[in-house]
């Protein structure tokens, strides 16, 4: 099975050796997004809410570019520094997602890349 990397400039740069999304067949595997913005790079910080939406506006992004959207996401992984904002979360994550949901987990870590305080990957299916 042949691999297609996905890449938009309305998501972040890849910051390593990784690709924004990889399509095999019709399954999209989104790699993990942080409250970057697109066009500055910059963190977006001081707000978990606002940190949540950015990370899925970055999510949606990619899911666009890939030919589909957040809609098609069979599962997400959700990853916190902190478990106490993982209703914050839950809020914000409706607001990007309907019935069915995706399956998810949530994971919380010592650490996320620069600093950021969430960051989410997903599985789409198209």
């Amino acid at each position: 099975m042949s691999k297609q990397p996905i890449h938009t400039k309305d998501a972040p740069a890849a910051i390593g050796p990784y690709s924004q999304a990889i399509r095999a067949g019709n399954t999209v595997y989104l790699s993990g997004q942080i409250p970057l913005k697109p066009a500055t790079m910059e963190l977006v910080t001081g707000d978990i809410r606002a940190e949540t939406r950015q990370v899925f506006d970055n999510l949606a992004a990619v899911a666009a570019a890939a030919g589909g959207s957040l809609a098609n996401a069979v599962r997400v992984t959700v990853y916190l520094t902190d478990l106490k904002n993982f209703a914050l979360v839950n809020e914000i994550m409706a607001e990007y997602f309907a019935e069915p949901y995706p399956a998810r987990a949530a994971i919380g870590v010592a650490s996320l890349p620069r600093g950021a305080n969430v960051e989410v990957d997903g599985i789409l299916v198209l």
